[in-house]
């Protein structure tokens, strides 16, 4: 019990304390210089970014999910990890296809082609992810038998001892 403070390690309470600070900190600085018209845009985009979340998106994976029950299960992990790394690509680079313009060329940070980069990789995790459960398949067919997949239940010991 030395090293815990009520219940929780001395660590997580420095790191929980440290994280609290940080928030202040955080919170004092936005507030003491960023102009209010800012804070306002901001808590505007905030709140339309949770209404964006919770009526758009989250009814949306749910929906995918539904759908990829259908999927065998071997091929759904990889299925599954394309559409997550496809869709976080996508999301990161929608408001970037928005403001694309919006800048000076000379302050744009960003000066490509967003929407062919974006293209490109989400061709890439999608080539990745089925060459990924082709690579699978080939070695799960060249195995010898009786290793079975990865995925299936593990033997049942029917002889009482173990091995």
């Amino acid at each position: 019990m030395s090293g815990q403070w009520g219940g929780i390690s001395r660590g997580r309470v420095v790191i929980g304390a440290m994280g609290a600070l940080l928030l202040i900190f955080g919170v004092f600085r936005l507030v003491t210089q960023v102009p209010s018209s800012h804070l306002v845009a901001l808590a505007v985009w905030l709140g339309v970014a949770l209404i964006l979340h919770d009526a758009v998106l989250s009814p949306a994976i749910v929906g995918i999910g539904v759908l990829l029950r259908k999927v065998p299960a071997r091929a759904r992990t990889y299925l599954q990890g394309a559409l997550i790394a496809g869709g976080t690509v996508t999301v990161i680079a929608i408001p970037l296809i928005y403001r694309e313009g919006r800048q000076p060329r000379v302050k744009a940070i960003l000066n490509q082609d967003i929407p062919l980069s974006l293209t490109v990789l989400v061709g890439v995790v999608t080539v990745g992810a089925l060459t990924s459960y082709l690579l699978r398949l080939v070695t799960e067919r060249h195995a010898p038998s009786g290793t079975g997949s990865s995925n299936g239940p593990p033997p049942k010991n029917h002889g009482g001892t173990s091995e």
